[in-house]
């Protein structure tokens, strides 16, 4: 099958952000009262949008978080992005590979356009990324696991979602591509492919993404 657009998640997928951004949320709730561990973050939030922070954090304590929290939280994150971030190993070699062979492909995050722009000028992904190929939780409703932002994102480039491919690293993701009626492949290099349930492949290396999707 010959995909007529791919889909990248952003973070962990296209920018190495996982350890970082879940390093400073962990650190930050438990700050708050919220003890949270590295593992837990990731168990928990790993793929979300803000919102779901929020509303874990309420569901189980009843207590909600501070007014600021997103602005604080995404100060320290952006600091730790300008000292550590780097591009995902090989993911330019992708896109690379991609645009030779005439295929679209554009960007559906969690996260804030914010956050996508300070990580791609971070890593040069910029110029990969163009106005018009970037989508973000912010534009939609209801981020992942709801399907609404892939079909947004398909919707835009003029796609149909059953043409579609989502390439991602969360389990919410996963489930929110199948939910948009769209292929996915999991990578693999932070979660396992156990925890990516219902992909149509896994991979661990960037340098097998080609093949599955050409």
């Amino acid at each position: 099958m010959r995909y007529e657009l791919v889909i990248f998640d952003n973070d962990g997928v296209l920018v190495d952000s996982e350890p970082i951004s879940n390093t400073v949320l962990a650190g930050y709730l438990t700050e708050l009262g919220h003890p949270t561990s590295y593992e837990d973050s990731l168990r928990d939030y790993m793929g979300g949008a803000m919102h779901r922070i929020h509303d874990t954090i309420f569901e189980r304590t009843g207590k909600r978080l501070p007014d600021d929290f997103d602005e604080t939280f995404h100060g320290r994150v952006f600091a730790a992005f300008e000292r550590d971030l780097t591009a995902v190993a090989g993911v330019t070699d992708v896109l690379g590979k991609l645009a030779a062979a005439g295929v679209p492909y554009c960007v559906a995050s969690s996260g804030s356009h914010e956050r996508i722009r300070v990580g791609h000028r971070k890593t040069g992904l910029d110029l990969w990324f163009p106005a018009g190929t970037v989508f973000s939780a912010q534009d939609v409703g209801r981020g992942k696991p709801a399907p609404d932002l892939f079909l947004h994102a398909a919707a835009r480039m003029g796609v149909a979602p059953e043409r579609c491919v989502v390439v991602e690293d969360s389990p919410l993701g996963v489930e929110a591509a199948l939910a948009a009626g769209m292929d996915v492949y999991g990578f693999t290099a932070m979660t396992g492919a156990g925890q990516l349930d219902g992909a149509r492949g896994h991979f661990g290396d960037m340098a097998r993404l080609p093949e599955l999707l050409l």
